[in-house]
């Protein structure tokens, strides 16, 4: 046993506990840190003593069958093994008398009574469901499982709970460790805009405490066939190297006990699907959420709005939304709920001019009180304030955020919101900025403060799930006919559920920030949270406007287009004047921004129909390509490929001027390039062309692809006739959803959907009849069919010599081709 005195902060709790004033830092087999003064030299022998106690192994003494699952009774505490589903397993795990009683903040499922057996033997006890055992180790209570055949999908190696102190707190450090080959590959864990590193968390570290630029969504995805979940807020550490690279840990700087949950897929949809099941379904978007976003850093008047507006429209270019950004308060101050009347003489008349050009209408509101405001005055009165301040960048004062765990704060925070600005003037989306909290690098003045539910270092991570709870909570109440979007900041988990799509932060306009974002969108995806956008161009450019005249700044904007059309949200945002009919751009580059703005527009049938199956079935429509190619070990370690849907292989190109890139093509019989129809085997690596024009885009073997008409908003037309592409050589299906396109009747099944099938063999198309029904549905509409062959069918205009023409009415047909 040794005491060591050091100036670094341990591997075991990196930064979290870093000393500011540079005093000694107390470390213990560099796995404890905190700050120290020779008077504490005793309390930390003592703690020495309680280490060497807990860090050991406990062993099962007895256990207790429960309805639900296994209590056991340790030699030094007590685990819980629940049996939520028989695909869903919960550890908890305790040094202490008892768990903690506080309920989750991420699960809120309800769990039923599963069936399970249990069996023993001298060395272990087994809990046996219909699609695992869960194996518990006597002797060091470490829990392994197996699918029902016996084979290992993972297992603990340690679980510990160590004393520390920190930011002056006394508390406990959490750690779970876990067995990992050296073959699997790790996916998920949140958006981590800065991040360069691999998309295969198997081999490195991530930061896991939310902050600003910093993310983290405690949701791992596994190659072997499983999933993982740690039921924990406080400032996380993952560590995915751990002796050899034969094993991660998940570290949290504070708590009473180990909880996590296990998912088994073993395919990562079905992971998802659970880890939905645990934590709540994402609704449905209305459809105008799925065209372009149109913002900018920052629009000053409502006349700079509406110009906007008739700039696009009389342009004939696509989009359905335009945001106003921050500061449109000033010179009153934040959280004064106000637009200046000055520059915003009549806002719900700026609201009614863009919606009756077909626009919606986003705006910002953050969660934070400046002072000298009613509404400052009020949630501080009703105790609703908390102690962190964000120091204000515009006029230097240390504003206040409210208490988002405190549910009449949060119902307070709402109904202002709502009185003063939402329903007031007929917003239709709410942008959810610096909801981290953000207040610098004054961390520990965030784990000091004191949260409604407890003290801040307990609920680092978890403000921007309760923040958002809150609002979509009342908005559902007081707004019922319109669905929410919020564009959240920072995302944690459960968060999919309060209608929440999350963008990746103010990073900057280069081509390295670009090249990070696209791993970074595939792991927030995974991590089970599927709606995620970046700044299409980035935000600033060292904190500057970029000149987008210069053919640099063009080619970037240019990539970062072509990407943004294929991600699950499509917004233009930052500093500087970027909207597609901008002077910025030349006609060569202006002609390619519309050929994706209207492809994306095209697109929409098949991109609603993944948005109802997102929200019906947990589907991921932004896809690690372990999501569809599990077995494939060769899409392990590629960051800038995924799927876009079933049919879509994206490839963006990040490099400065390039005018190609190798594409991996997954193992699968066959893939397509979209723009030419060439087909090409897969299991190998091609050098696709990529000149500016071109984003390489390959569709599988087996795609249906509906694609609707040229339209300049999402619900311009009523996809009266749809263009099939089907592409030849495997099998495919693909269903069909429409809905009234807003509103929450789909909650009440009132929706339509019909399934198409593609024999190929038989080259025979299968229309199944439609199942449900809504107000103003389509009772007749027209399929243009075309069988992708060369360049018959390729590319992102309409094509015009069709191989087959059907009226679908609503019920089954068979259509034969060749």
């Amino acid at each position: 046993m040794k005491i060591i005195f050091m100036n670094q902060p341990s591997a075991g709790i990196k930064k979290k506990m870093t000393n500011k004033l540079n005093k000694p830092v107390f470390m213990v087999n560099n796995k404890l840190t905190f700050r120290y003064g020779l008077s504490k030299i005793l309390t930390a022998v003592l703690l020495l003593l309680i280490i060497n106690t807990t860090a050991a192994m406990a062993s099962v003494i007895s256990y207790k069958k429960e309805a639900n699952g296994l209590l056991l009774k340790l030699d030094k505490g007590l685990m819980k093994v629940t049996v939520c589903k028989d695909d869903i397993i919960e550890v908890k795990y305790t040094i202490f008398d008892s768990f903690t009683t506080r309920p989750s903040l991420i699960v809120n499922a309800k769990w039923g009574l599963p069936v399970f057996k249990v069996s023993e033997n001298k060395n272990q006890v087994t809990i046996i469901t219909s699609k695992l055992k869960v194996v518990i180790n006597k002797a060091t209570n470490n829990v392994s499982y197996e699918d029902v055949y016996g084979k290992e999908l993972t297992s603990e190696d340690n679980k510990s709970i160590t004393p520390a102190a920190i930011a002056g707190i006394s508390t406990w450090n959490i750690s779970s460790q876990f067995n990992s080959p050296k073959d699997e590959a790790l996916f998920g864990l949140g958006c981590h805009p800065t991040d360069t590193g691999s998309i295969n968390y198997k081999g490195r570290n991530q930061d896991l405490a939310i902050k600003y630029l910093t993310g983290a969504v405690p949701v791992l995805l596994s190659t072997r066939g499983y999933g993982l979940m740690w039921d924990n807020y406080s400032a996380s550490n993952f560590y995915g190297a751990e002796a050899g690279n034969t094993k991660f840990k998940y570290v949290s700087e504070s708590g009473r006990q180990v909880d996590y949950y296990f998912f088994y897929g073993p395919g990562f949809d079905q992971i998802i699907n659970l880890y939905r099941t645990a934590t709540g379904k994402a609704p449905m978007f209305a459809k105008w959420a799925f065209g372009l976003f149109q913002s900018q850093d920052r629009y000053m008047s409502q006349d700079e709005i509406l110009s906007v507006k008739d700039n696009y429209r009389n342009n004939y270019i696509p989009v359905d939304v335009i945001v106003q950004d921050w500061y449109y308060w000033d010179p009153y101050p934040i959280g004064s709920h106000v637009m200046n009347p000055a520059r915003y003489p009549d806002p719900k008349k700026l609201i009614d001019e863009l919606h009756k050009s077909n626009i919606h209408g986003m705006i910002s509101i953050w969660p934070l009180f400046g002072k000298g405001t009613k509404d400052f005055d009020t949630v501080q009165k009703m105790g609703g304030l908390t102690s962190i301040t964000w120091d204000n960048i515009v006029t230097h004062t240390f504003d206040s955020y409210y208490d988002a765990h405190n549910p009449k704060a949060r119902e307070l925070y709402w109904d202002m919101a709502r009185d003063s600005l939402i329903k007031r003037y007929g917003w239709d989306a709410w942008w959810v900025d610096q909801c981290e909290p953000d207040n610098g690098a004054l961390l520990d003045e965030r784990r000091k403060s004191d949260f409604w539910t407890g003290k801040g270092i307990d609920y680092f991570n978890t403000y921007s799930l309760e923040h958002s709870t809150g609002i979509y909570q009342g908005w559902r109440r007081d707004i019922p006919n319109k669905r929410a979007f919020f564009l959240l900041r920072q995302s944690f988990a459960g968060e999919q559920r309060n209608a929440a799509a999350l963008w990746s932060s103010d990073i900057s306009c280069t081509f390295e920030a670009f090249k990070s974002q696209v791993p970074q969108g595939i792991n927030a995806c995974s991590s089970g949270i599927p709606y995620w956008t970046s700044d299409i161009g980035g935000y600033h450019y060292n904190w500057k406007v970029p000149d987008w005249s210069k053919p640099d700044f063009r080619e970037l904007f240019t990539r970062w287009f072509q990407f943004g059309a294929f991600c699950p949200i499509m917004r233009i945002h930052g500093k500087g004047e970027r909207a597609i009919f901008s002077k910025n751009w030349d006609e060569g580059t202006r002609s390619i921004l519309l050929k994706y703005d209207k492809l994306r527009y095209r697109l929409l049938p098949y991109i609603y129909s993944l948005a109802a199956k997102t929200t019906l079935d947990s589907y991921t429509m932004m896809r690690s390509l372990a999501f569809d190619f599990r077995n494939d070990t060769n899409v392990y370690k590629i960051p800038d490929q995924y799927m876009f849907g079933p049919a879509f292989l994206v490839n963006p190109v990040t490099e400065k001027g390039a005018t190609g890139r190798n594409v991996y093509l997954p193992k699968s019989i066959a893939w397509y390039d979209f723009w030419t129809g060439e087909k090409v085997s897969g299991g190998k690596t091609i050098d696709a062309a990529a000149p500016i024009d071109k984003m390489p885009l390959y569709i599988k073997a087996g795609s249906i692809i509906p694609m609707g008409p040229d339209v300049e908003y999402a619900t311009q037309k009523t996809n009266r006739v749809i263009e099939l592409r089907i592409y030849p050589g495997a099998d495919g299906k693909f269903t069909f959803y429409e809905d009234e396109n807003d509103n929450y009747n789909y909650e009440k099944g009132q929706y339509a959907t019909f399934t198409l099938t593609w024999n190929d063999q038989q080259k025979k198309l299968s229309i199944s009849g439609t199942k449900g029904t809504f107000p103003g549905m389509l009772k007749q509409r027209t399929f243009n069919i075309v069988v992708v062959n060369g360049k018959h069918g390729s590319g992102s205009v309409a094509t015009t010599n069709i191989d087959e023409t059907v009226s679908y009415k609503g019920k089954a047909t068979v259509v034969k081709l060749w």
